[in-house]
């Protein structure tokens, strides 16, 4: 019965592949984080520790289980989604789903102000190049879109912290510990930097197809304006590849904030993580790597969906 359409064989395919996804997702941090050198019990304790304190704490926290032991614990732990305890808090216990709850805001909003950043940078460049093609503007934009995309974000960010924080003065240092909109400027542009060169050359390549279009053409021949055409027959059609990349490019930020949120001194998940593995806090990598690719995995399946739900020849295809 729940086979039955090619809607829900495709559906239900999709999450299937999720499913699978994750459970490898689990398996390889799991053991990956176990084969890298280092005892969580010398790094949180300190090496002044006792070994009779070390001992104790790796009894208390299950370190001296057998492998398969913590395997089993770890998907417990998923099952009963609380993903374990923070070694860091083992004097009082913290779930670490408490733990990613609490640092999950700072990342979305992060990741919420690099896509509005990524819309406002390239969609005027992107509709300016494909209206003129090969003019100064469409090589102006091809050039800033190859320089936001060779340009790493660990380069970038100390390179705009030195120009707008310490050079002009203009915005507060990122480690003063301040909080509000301003602290939020330097971080979103660094990480809207690389989408905003993704998206400005697709949103050419769109409305540049769509311009081809005939309808387009009929419309033009019919002494429609420019503009007109473009907001009445164009930026639709041309959008909907452009959202699709949105959508997957919101969840590359969740995960791709890692490196901008430790180099701006922001709490977020990339500063958990990153934390979390100087410490070797095991369960704490574990359901932060588990999380973001929980967002990552879910919103590709939403997405195939949608368009296997739009579009019926995705879904047959899918199933042949």
């Amino acid at each position: 019965m729940l086979f039955r359409s090619p809607l829900s064989r495709f559906v239900w395919g999709r999450l299937f592949s999720g499913a699978l996804v994750m459970a490898g997702v689990v398996t390889a941090v799991f053991f990956i984080q176990r084969a890298v050198p280092g005892d969580p019990a010398e790094n949180i304790l300190g090496e002044q520790a006792s070994d009779a304190d070390k001992d104790a704490f790796r009894e208390r926290m299950g370190l001296n289980d057998s492998l398969g032991a913590q395997y089993v614990n770890l998907w417990k732990s998923v099952g009963d989604g609380s993903l374990g305890v923070s070694y860091m808090s083992a004097d009082r216990p913290r779930k670490v789903s408490q733990i990613l709850l609490e640092n999950l805001p700072a990342t979305v909003e992060l990741a919420i102000a690099g896509i509005v950043v990524a819309i406002f940078v390239a969609f005027p460049l992107g509709v300016g190049a494909a209206m003129r093609p090969y003019s100064p503007l469409d090589q102006g934009s091809g050039f800033l879109a190859l320089l936001g995309a060779a340009i790493p974000n660990f380069w970038l960010g100390p390179l705009v912290i030195f120009f707008f924080c310490v050079y002009l003065r203009w915005l507060p240092d990122p480690g003063g510990g301040m909080h509000g909109l301003q602290t939020l400027i330097l971080p979103a542009f660094v990480l809207g930097t690389a989408l905003s060169a993704k998206l400005m050359r697709m949103i050419r390549t769109s409305v540049l197809e769509s311009l081809r279009a005939p309808h387009v053409l009929a419309a033009r021949s019919r002494g429609l304006g420019e503009w007109t055409l473009l907001r009445r027959h164009v930026l639709r059609n041309a959008m909907v590849p452009v959202l699709t990349l949105l959508s997957l490019q919101f969840a590359s930020l969740l995960t791709g904030a890692i490196v901008t949120e430790k180099v701006f001194g922001r709490p977020g998940l990339g500063t958990l993580l990153l934390d979390a593995v100087s410490t070797r806090d095991y369960p704490v990598v574990q359901g932060t790597v588990i999380l973001m690719a929980g967002l990552y995995t879910l919103v590709n399946s939403v997405t195939d969906i949608a368009y296997g739900w739009i579009d019926p020849r995705i879904r047959v295809g899918g199933n042949s």
